[in-house]
Formats: C-alpha cells, sequence, structure tokens
C-alpha cells in the first residue's frame, strides 16, 4: 500500500492510532499539546452493518468518534479500510485455530500482523516522527536498549498481548500512557472534552460483540462428532466438534462422576476430547515456537505469563533456536493451552520487564 498523499507533507508529523476509545483519544490529545503537527489514523476493521456494538473497536461508530476526537482536538484524520486484511491475519486463523483444537488469542495477531505492522509501514513512509498508541505499557531506554515494563496501572497491563514487538520498532513507537492510571485517563479525557471520557472499553474479542466465540466459529465449522474419553481412553460421553472446547474447561463436558472432570487435551487427529481430574491438567514443561525476543539478553531464570490475565510464574528457559524455547516451570500451572501466548518476564530496578515470548506448541 501506497501513502504518496500524506507523503506531501512538509514536516515529520505524530502518527496516532485511533481507535475511537478514550485511551487512543487522550494520546491524541496529549501529542497535540506537545507537538505541533499530529495526525491520526484509524483503520477500519469491519463492515460497520454487520458490528454494531458498544464494545468493540475499529468498527462504523468507533470510526465516527475517532473522527469527532480529531475534529475536537484539531488534527488531520485518515480512515483506511484494512477489512480484508484483517479478515485474513485475524478472523481466519482464529476459526482455523479452534478447528485445530487450540486456543488462539486474536488480540496479538491483530497487533502484530495489522496494526502495527502496517501502521509502522505507513509512518515510516511518510517519515513521521513517532507511531503513537494507547496502549498501556512503559518504555525506557537504557544503555542504548530499549526496555518494555508493565504499567503503573498493573490492571490495564497490555504487555501480554506486545511481545511480538520488535527492538527496532521502538525506535519509532510510542506508548504515552504507561505512567497513568485509567481512573486518570478518564479524567483527562473529562477536562479536555473529549466526548468519549466515559465510552466501555472493547471486550478482549471485538469482532464477537456478543462474546459467543462458539456461535461465531460454528457458523465456519461443521460440526464433526467426536469421543470424550478418560485417560485411559474410555468413551464417557460424545462430543459436536473439537472446537467447542478448550484446556481446563469443566462445564459442557455432560459428564457425571463423583470428581469433576477437565479438559486435559484436544486431539485433533483421532477428534478426540480427553479429560481427566484436576491434579492431571497441570503442566510443568511449555514448548513455545515462532519466539520473538525483544531484549538482547535473556536470563535462564525469569518469569512467565500464560494467560493474559495469569500470574508470573517463576521458570527457567532453554532456547533451542532463534524460533524455538523450552520453559520449566518451578511450580506445574493448570490449563496450559497450545495456541496461547508464553511471555517472558523479569523484574529489575526499574520493575517488570517485558523480554519477549512465543507461541505454546505443546506441554508436559
Amino acid at each position: 500500500m501506497k501513502y504518496n498523499e500524506y507523503a506531501l507533507r512538509e514536516n515529520n508529523p505524530i502518527v496516532v492510532a485511533m481507535s475511537g476509545g478514550v485511551d487512543s483519544s487522550v494520546a491524541a490529545a496529549l501529542m497535540t499539546n506537545a507537538y505541533e503537527d499530529v495526525i491520526g489514523v484509524t483503520l477500519r476493521l469491519y463492515d460497520e452493518k454487520k458490528i454494531s456494538n458498544s464494545k468493540t473497536c475499529c468498527s462504523g461508530a468507533d470510526i465516527m468518534d475517532a473522527k469527532k476526537i480529531a475534529n475536537t482536538i484539531t488534527i488531520p484524520h485518515y480512515v483506511f479500510d484494512y477489512e480484508e486484511i484483517f479478515k485474513k491475519n485475524v478472523i481466519e486463523p482464529f476459526i482455523s485455530e479452534y478447528k485445530s483444537g487450540r486456543t488462539p488469542i486474536p488480540c496479538i495477531n491483530c497487533n502484530e500482523k495489522v496494526k502495527f505492522k502496517d501502521l509502522l509501514s505507513f509512518a515510516k513512509e511518510i517519515n513521521a516522527k513517532s507511531l503513537v498508541t494507547g496502549h498501556y505499557i512503559k518504555k525506557i531506554k537504557i544503555d542504548k536498549e530499549w526496555r518494555l515494563y508493565i504499567p503503573q496501572d498493573k490492571d490495564r497491563d497490555q504487555s501480554y498481548f506486545l511481545f511480538t514487538l520488535k527492538q527496532e520498532d521502538l525506535d519509532l513507537i510510542e506508548f504515552p500512557l504507561g505512567d497513568y492510571k485509567k481512573d486518570e485517563i478518564r479524567d483527562l479525557a473529562l477536562k479536555l472534552n473529549l466526548h468519549v471520557f466515559n465510552k466501555s472499553d472493547s471486550q478482549d474479542i471485538c469482532f464477537i460483540p456478543d462474546g459467543d466465540y462458539k456461535k461465531f466459529v460454528n457458523k465456519s465449522i461443521d460440526n464433526t462428532e467426536g469421543d470424550v474419553v478418560d485417560l485411559d481412553g474410555n468413551v464417557l460421553n460424545k462430543h459436536s466438534g473439537i472446537q467447542n472446547f478448550t484446556i481446563g474447561q469443566r462445564r459442557g463436558l455432560g459428564i457425571s462422576q463423583n470428581k469433576p472432570l477437565y479438559v486435559k487435551q484436544i486431539d485433533k487427529d483421532k477428534n478426540r476430547v480427553i479429560v481427566a481430574n484436576k491434579s492431571k491438567i497441570r503442566s510443568s514443561t511449555i514448548n513455545v515456537e515462532n519466539i520473538n525476543l525483544i531484549s538482547n539478553s535473556i536470563p535462564s531464570n525469569l518469569y512467565v505469563r500464560v494467560r493474559s490475565t495469569g500470574k508470573l510464574l517463576k521458570a527457567n528457559i532453554e532456547i533451542k533456536d532463534e524460533d524455538r524455547a523450552t520453559i520449566l516451570l518451578n511450580t506445574p500451572e493448570t490449563a496450559v493451552s497450545p495456541g496461547q501466548a508464553c511471555v517472558f518476564y523479569s523484574k529489575d530496578e526499574f520493575g517488570i520487564r517485558l523480554l519477549g515470548g512465543g507461541w505454546i506448541h505443546s506441554t508436559n
């Protein structure tokens, strides 16, 4: 995609990614207070006739909110149509992962393969000074290296979704909200007369407004009946499709026993859902693939997070090659799911540092 019409600008502008929410709106307003040449960019990711919900982002209503904010703070605003790119890089892999018996995280794919990838290309092509987003994360330069840290508002921490960022990307990207609490951002928005000051936050899967991922996925996947079995292979029930199950799931198994059973494994090849009691669904070893390291050096002892809202787990890491690593947890963790991310952290005098991460391939 070429952006020649924007490249005609005389100055090196600040590009702000505006989703139409309160966070990116305040980020844009903060930039206008610090710099003269600021532009807002919004990506259209959905057909606005199909998605209409207050908890989405980048749909028709959100684009109008972003445009209204841009008018309020008097900056140029551009909308890029990324519906097909989003469908190819986020929605289709989301469905494919469930079909394969894995549990995807679309927000990471969206950040890596849609938002940052193309907005960075745009920012570079117009010689922008920086690309600014409303993510809650801190960026600090120490010893000539950019470091990312968990933000001041730990309840809003988005580091888990940003492990795919590259060190060279951080030369251009800025995160102005890292030192703010969410309540402070809403107060700022109110003081700045931004009409989105009390707008609801977007939900985790923004392209599924009602939150029913099973209904969404089953529109694209034929239900194929299979067996629900225990660890010995005994058939306990039938299932209507492996896409309806996730690791650690307890409800919806249709099994009545003295002790509750949980999904331990989803076997795509045999079309089986394997269940076990809670003590049997813990993992001590996590094999990760397609790893990305933001830091120039990774300690052998670190912390990992295996779900976006999960706790930090003490672990050791063994880097196999540039794409693979094995994580050895100090304490076994319950319901670690292939398809999710395993994100690496360390602690130092500046806080909890994001080091990188990888995609969970298998567990033991």
